[in-house]
């Protein structure tokens, strides 16, 4: 194993997406490579059968993989992704049978179709910057799926504290006590969700608790509220949902497990970004949007999600001592999969830095092949259930900004490697033209 005896906390800071692939550079691109993170040995993974490794639960555990500072923004405390065992197979059964079910798919994905065309009537003829405005869609359109529907100012504030809390994971100063304070906002909203629907259930059964609806909630204000919608992600994990020892989520717990349904989605506003600066960047992929249909469209989504920066590793531990390309691996230590180099390496992607979405049409990718959100399967391990959303309304952007007539006026697109996670630095604004939700627009004027 390729050794690097000193912690590597600062490199990251530094590099950003760039850090794995380098450190494994500096060994000869070595599958296997010795470091240390926040002050814990740790060994970075890389290729197809490292995905295969990372992504079996017998000899990769979650549990105290993530360290607090992602727990406290990003995940939170208690959350699906950090068990293991059967208390996964519980807990991640109860996202699966939310985010993977077709009804599920199609109706947040109406939702959100029905609020885009909303909000484009009302950018015609002036200046947007699509990211904060496809954030704040995406918010009030899952909100309104999850069983708890807001105003749409709300909606934006939301969408603003779900980015904080992507935005602010990996870093450390006010980007990180911006997230922590947003994760509590919306934790907290949604604990008091979940204490009125459970108040009302148990009022409308005739036998309120406070033990059974949730201490320190007052009981009258839920006797005034609704009962959440059948068949809403609320009422699933507020009423229904059972751990392996028979009891409900605790409040806090069932608020963290909706909000990772939120923020995910929420966090789709990076991937339509993208896929709106390859559109400006190759202008002649709009055409074959237009009339490719469906599949040139998924195809040109999961090429989005290749080509551009969004997860750089995953983490997690050896349950057991592990031999790995000849190298042993002992019990505990911090296992790093490197996504981002992953997906730009020449020896699994014939040029890799080419924006080439024809890689994928006609073919579904396998299962340790693309790995934005995870490798294995959805069904039973750790990769994200939320996949099939993401790749169900991505689809729907990409073609949607293809056939959008409008400008992109002169501004900062790079995309900085070093800031994790990154975006173009503008947020990419756009001018919508007034015949932008015509099926027939072409004109697109590029001055950047």
């Amino acid at each position: 194993m390729s050794g690097h005896p000193i912690d590597s906390t600062l490199s990251l800071l530094a590099h950003g997406y760039a850090w794995a692939p380098d450190l494994r550079r500096a060994h000869d691109g070595a599958p296997v490579v010795r470091t240390r993170l926040m002050g814990r040995p740790a060994v970075l993974l890389h290729g197809q059968e490292a995905v295969a490794l990372f992504y079996d639960e017998r000899r990769v555990r979650r549990d105290g993989a993530l360290p607090t500072p992602v727990l406290d923004t990003l995940f939170g405390r208690g959350a699906v992704h950090t068990l293991d065992g059967a208390h996964h197979r519980r807990r991640k059964q109860l996202l699966v049978s939310l985010l993977m079910s077709p009804q599920g798919v199609s109706g947040l994905s109406a939702r959100v179709r029905s609020a885009w065309d909303e909000a484009v009537a009302g950018w015609e003829g002036r200046e947007v910057v699509l990211f904060d405005e496809v954030a704040a869609l995406l918010a009030g359109a899952v909100c309104d799926w999850v069983g708890v529907p807001v105003p749409d100012e709300a909606a934006r504030e939301i969408a603003e504290d779900c980015v904080a809390m992507v935005d602010g994971f990996a870093a450390a100063g006010p980007r990180h006590l911006r997230a922590v304070g947003a994760r509590r906002r919306q934790e907290q909203g949604l604990m008091d969700a979940v204490a009125v629907a459970r108040i009302r259930a148990h009022t409308d059964a005739g036998a309120p608790t406070d033990a059974e609806a949730g201490a320190g909630t007052d009981r009258e204000a839920g006797a005034d509220a609704q009962l959440p919608a059948s068949g809403t992600a609320l009422e699933t994990v507020a009423l229904h949902h059972r751990e392996p020892d028979g009891s409900l989520l605790d409040q806090h717990t069932a608020a963290v497990e909706l909000l990772n349904i939120i923020r995910p989605t929420v966090a789709v506003a990076w991937f339509v970004t993208f896929a709106a600066h390859a559109l400006h960047r190759h202008p002649g992929r709009r055409d074959q949007l237009r009339a490719g249909g469906t599949a040139r469209a998924r195809a040109f989504a999961h090429e989005v999600r290749r080509f551009y920066p969004f997860v750089p590793f995953i983490a997690g531990l050896a349950a057991e001592d592990l031999t790995y390309a000849g190298d042993h691996v002992p019990a505990g230590t911090l296992l790093l999969l490197d996504v981002y180099g992953h997906h730009h390496d020449p020896t699994l992607w014939a040029r890799p830095y080419h924006f080439d979405p024809e890689r994928f049409l006609g073919r579904e990718p396998g299962p340790g092949e693309l790995i934005p959100q995870g490798g294995g399967d959805a069904l039973t391990g750790h990769r994200c259930p939320g996949e099939d959303i993401t790749l169900s309304l991505l689809t729907f952007f990409s073609s949607a900004l293809a056939r959008m007539d409008l400008a992109v006026p002169q501004q900062d697109l790079s995309i900085p490697l070093s800031r994790i996670p990154t975006r173009p630095r503008s947020g990419f604004v756009i001018e919508i033209g007034h015949q932008s939700r015509s099926h027939h627009a072409s004109r697109v004027q590029s001055q950047a």
